[in-house]
């Protein structure tokens, strides 16, 4: 946990910032804004300024209301822009404490080298007795939502993908040519409409008459992106490894044109939706026309990036793990290697490319250090099986254990027959993997682990039924719904880490009521 026993001159700073929250997970941005926060802070963009005023004059009005007193209202004297209340900011203003309340709003330090630098509040609007005046004003807010939506889709297009030549085939060019002129249209008329705060009957009418064809590129690259995730859940393990690493180049630029139609899908709406809050301010039928638009292209973007997001880590996943395959190629034929080598070096110049658009769809699990838990000889490293193992985890899981007993039968494989061959390869011959996490057993032959990244076995630990070592326990035997499974671990394992394995995956033993019942009723 952060210290956050602020410096002398941060006790007696007054809170100059407020992030009044008047959508889910979206805060308006009043008074003095620290650097800290700026550099993720979002411009009105297509709010109208007349919307601007009212949510500004809305929000004032809590200072003077009976919960929130002193000088907060001073504050809340003009809206900066708009905030995406993450959970990264949530903890930035707890700085690793609770927030404090004043003046009827939580009270928190923002933090930048170790450093109380500013002070801010944070202001859940509901909460303090406003709900009706948001309410006053809630085309307003959807506006406002809008504006999110566009700034969420334009940021992840704005990670370049560098689509090669063998990307961009004649018929992909031809596609790609006719998307980027409808987005290239849209983002002009964007900009224009930011420019001038207004959109204006002539800006409108220069894109009205897209809707047609960008829903065509729309529906186009869904039906591709879809096509592919049903093809990769239909497949198993070295089936979709085969089919991802075949039509990777497919996936990349479905994947991404997907993100750049159906970022101009939304910049549309929101021009569409602005030109019907400024036609008819006064309008409850324009009102409710912008709401609609504003909910409807809020549900089809989180679809949108949801597929794109599970086409892309999929896709990334497989790549990592290639990527990680030291021995993948040494064990072919001289011609055999030529080509591992080249899919290699087309596979890493496609992940070089994906990435970018990985990481910010999805955010890429740490690298993993060594658990406390290593059932191995001494002079075998966990890390080259670390790092491939790492994108095969979920988010959030841990490794609490990973072993490599002997297998079944013992004995060298022929990849060991050349003594130091293969490095770290070499003194696997013969062993199995196994990986405890917090959610499931992983098992592989360690070998074909580190030169295929394939893995026998996944089983949920809620599966083990249970858990029983040898007297001499060197042998641990898991007993789970479908299946026995004996790891035999050589002599030189350190015991007490052998028996760590075996309590901690006794913690998961249990047998449920449905299955008692079913051998119950046997009898």
């Amino acid at each position: 946990m952060q210290d956050t026993t602020p410096e002398p001159d941060g006790d007696s700073a007054e809170a100059s910032t407020v992030l009044a929250e008047v959508l889910p997970g979206i805060a308006v941005v009043f008074g003095e804004v620290p650097p800290e926060l700026r550099v993720d802070l979002i411009d009105f963009g297509l709010v109208p300024a007349g919307d601007r005023d009212r949510i500004s004059a809305a929000l004032a009005s809590i200072g003077t209301t009976a919960t929130v007193a002193g000088n907060l209202g001073n504050a809340v004297a003009g809206a900066q822009g708009l905030y995406r209340v993450t959970d990264a900011t949530m903890a930035l203003l707890k700085a690793g404490g609770t927030l404090a309340v004043k003046d009827g709003a939580n009270l928190g330090a923002i933090f930048a080298n170790g450093r109380i630098v500013a002070q801010a509040r944070f202001i859940p609007v509901s909460a303090v007795g406003v709900a009706q005046t948001v309410a006053a004003i809630g085309p307003a807010l959807a506006m406002v939502a809008m504006q999110m939506q566009l700034s969420e889709i334009t940021g992840l297009t704005r990670t370049n993908i560098a689509l090669t030549s063998q990307v961009l085939t004649t018929v992909r060019h031809e596609q790609w040519a006719e998307l980027t002129a409808l987005v290239t249209t849209i983002d002009r008329a964007v900009d224009k409409a930011r420019e001038i705060e207004s959109v204006p009957a002539s800006l409108w009418d220069s894109v009205a008459g897209s809707e047609a064809a960008l829903r065509k590129q729309r529906d186009l690259y869904r039906l591709n992106v879809d096509n592919h995730i049903r093809q990769v859940h239909r497949l198993d393990r070295r089936a979709r490894r085969e089919y991802l690493e075949t039509n990777a180049e497919a996936i990349l630029f479905d994947a991404h044109a997907l993100l750049s139609s159906v970022k101009a899908w939304t910049g549309y709406q929101a021009l569409h939706a602005a030109r019907a809050r400024a036609a008819g301010a006064g309008d409850p039928a324009e009102a409710r026309l912008v709401d609609a638009i504003a909910r409807d292209t809020g549900e089809e973007l989180k679809s949108a990036l949801a597929e794109a997001t599970r086409l892309v880590d999929a896709l990334a996943r497989e790549l990592r793990i290639i990527a990680e395959l030291p021995g993948r190629d040494t064990l072919a034929l001289p011609g055999m290697r030529k080509d591992a080598n080249a899919a290699r070096q087309t596979s890493a110049r496609l992940l070089e490319a994906l990435e970018p658009l990985a990481d910010a769809l999805h955010p890429p699990i740490p690298a993993l250090e060594a658990p406390e838990v290593f059932c191995a000889p001494a002079s075998l490293e966990p890390g080259p099986s670390l790092r491939i193992l790492r994108w095969f985890l979920e988010d959030g899981e841990t490794v609490r254990v990973l072993g490599f007993p002997d297998q079944p039968g013992g004995g060298k494989s022929l990849v060991g027959g050349a003594k130091g061959l293969l490095g770290a390869k070499d003194k696997m011959a013969g062993k199995d993997l196994v990986a405890v996490t917090d959610r499931r057993v992983l098992t592989a032959k360690a070998t074909a682990f580190l030169e295929q990244g394939e893995i026998r076995q996944d089983v949920p630990i809620d599966l083990i039924r249970y858990v029983r070592t040898a007297p001499n326990r060197e042998a641990i035997d898991l007993i789970t719904r479908d299946e026995n499974i004996r790891w035999l671990f050589p002599a030189d394992v350190d015991r007490a880490h052998v028996d760590a394995l075996a309590a901690l995956l006794a913690e998961s033993m249990t047998i449920p009521d449905r299955e008692r019942e079913e051998l119950l009723g046997r009898r």
